[in-house]
């Protein structure tokens, strides 16, 4: 539990924020806590940044805004409290509990963020050893989202994952390289930025964004200042990106127009023209889209009223799809999966529409409310248990922390289906696995002797 209560965050920048929450119109005991919960792991992640690779402050940072702060602001604004099934109290009885043992379990076991703390010069080593490898996990990572494509989706996810090497092979070379290299940067990230505006997707360049910024933290050591700056121009440009999105993917899935940065650039230069992103009308909506509670009420309100409890059923399914290959398991649970969804919220969607019951609702409809939250601290236990594994090995394999951004950069988000959650956690620690056994001649080094 010292990862969670012996960082040193300023706690006179949260005493101040926790008496001006107490100002917001109708904020109640159940608002009040939820909005404390997510600034202090918010201020958790702040101050980590820089000293290593925060997924356990991801973690509880990300749960926090989906489920305590988008609910919290969606209650309180008349747009999006229509989302909200029912009572607040109701709602944070339960979030408020699961999202606390969650943030629990990651650190429960955790002495010092095991598995998150880079050894700089031990990687500075590796790499001056191993000049070539970087750019030989980034040629692999274009090459195999290259050929992902030509296989079914079982096998593509193994080349989409593949695909993420080549931002394991720059990190290798922020961290690792004494100078900077910026066409790997450039060649990278163009790539991802060209991906997400050819699929009108723009979650993996947000993530993979953040732990871009988190490196460049590591590798140049950034101010107070600097950092807090870089944390609001990513917040801005988080907002706008998320608003552009709406109107770009009109244009190109709609109207027909051509994706890439033209398209990009004409919507944005329409919408300035009309009114601006940084609206009242369009600051709602952007809390509509960070309230992932707004399922969860959906949940609690089908079950068990009019569905039963599943009683781990339904995780039993989940747990399938997340461990067995289809050829094993033909009849698991498929991505996007639309039958749960729809039984246990009690929502309806359009054909090809894809939402997710979350883990926090998966909890719910197994367990109840105290089953849960129960659950959820197993979940951030598991999630805690992978990372200090992580660490346990990279005395021998010094860039096998660098792999951690791979297994989690999907994991971390709550608004994804616990199977494909699991799924890519199973996967990704397996090809890991794979990949540091066969060339484990390579990758490893002699441990130094205490």
């Amino acid at each position: 539990m010292n990862s969670l209560v012996g960082i040193n965050i300023n706690w006179s920048v949260f005493s101040i924020l926790g008496i001006l929450t107490l100002l917001i119109p109708g904020i109640n005991i159940f608002t009040y806590f939820a909005i404390l919960i997510t600034l202090h792991q918010f201020l958790l992640l702040f101050y980590t940044i820089g000293f290593g690779v925060p997924i356990r402050y991801l973690f509880g940072a990300l749960m926090c805004l989906q489920m305590l702060l988008g609910p919290t602001l969606a209650y309180n604004i008349d747009l999006a409290k229509i989302q909200m099934k029912i009572p607040a109290a109701d709602y944070f009885s339960y979030a408020i509990p699961a999202v606390i043992c969650f943030i629990i379990g990651l650190h429960v076991s955790c002495k010092k963020l095991e598995g998150e703390f880079l050894n700089k010069e031990k990687i500075n080593d590796f790499v001056d050893s191993n000049t070539n490898l970087p750019f030989l996990l980034i040629a692999i990572g274009f090459f195999a989202s290259y050929i992902a494509v030509l296989f079914s989706s079982e096998f593509s996810f193994v080349f989409y994952l593949l695909g993420g090497m080549k931002f394991v092979g720059l990190f290798m070379i922020i961290i690792g390289s004494r100078k900077l290299k910026l066409l790997s940067l450039i060649l990278v990230y163009g790539s991802i930025i060209i991906s997400s505006l050819n699929d009108a997707m723009f979650h993996d360049f947000i993530i993979w964004t953040i732990f871009l910024g988190i490196m460049f933290a590591i590798k140049f050591h950034i101010s107070l200042y600097i950092k807090a700056f870089s944390t609001i121009v990513f917040i801005i440009f988080a907002i706008l990106l998320q608003e552009i999105k709406k109107d770009y993917r009109n244009a190109t899935w709609q109207e027909g127009q051509a994706t890439g940065i033209e398209t990009f650039s004409n919507v944005y230069n329409e919408n300035q023209a009309k009114e601006g992103f940084l609206n009242t009308s369009n600051l709602e909506l952007q809390i509509v889209r960070i309230n992932q509670g707004f399922i969860i009420t959906n949940i609690m309100r089908t079950v068990p009223l009019t569905v039963p409890y599943s009683n781990g059923e339904e995780l039993k399914l989940v747990l399938i799809a997340a461990i067995l290959p289809r050829f094993l398991s033909p009849e698991k649970l498929t991505a996007g999966n639309q039958e749960l969804f729809i039984k246990y919220s009690g929502l309806s969607l359009r054909k090809g529409t894809s939402m997710a019951l979350s883990s926090l609702g998966d909890a719910y409809l197994n367990f109840g409310k105290i089953g849960g939250a129960i659950f959820m601290f197993f979940l951030g236990l598991l999630y805690s248990e992978v990372l200090k594994a992580f660490y346990r090995y990279s005395k021998y394999f010094p860039i096998l922390l660098l792999f951690t951004p791979l297994v989690f950069y999907y994991p971390i988000r709550p608004d994804c289906e616990l199977q494909t959650i699991l799924g890519h956690l199973v996967k990704s620690c397996f090809l890991i696995f794979v990949i540091f056994f066969i060339w484990k001649k390579q990758f490893r080094v002699q441990p130094a002797e205490s």
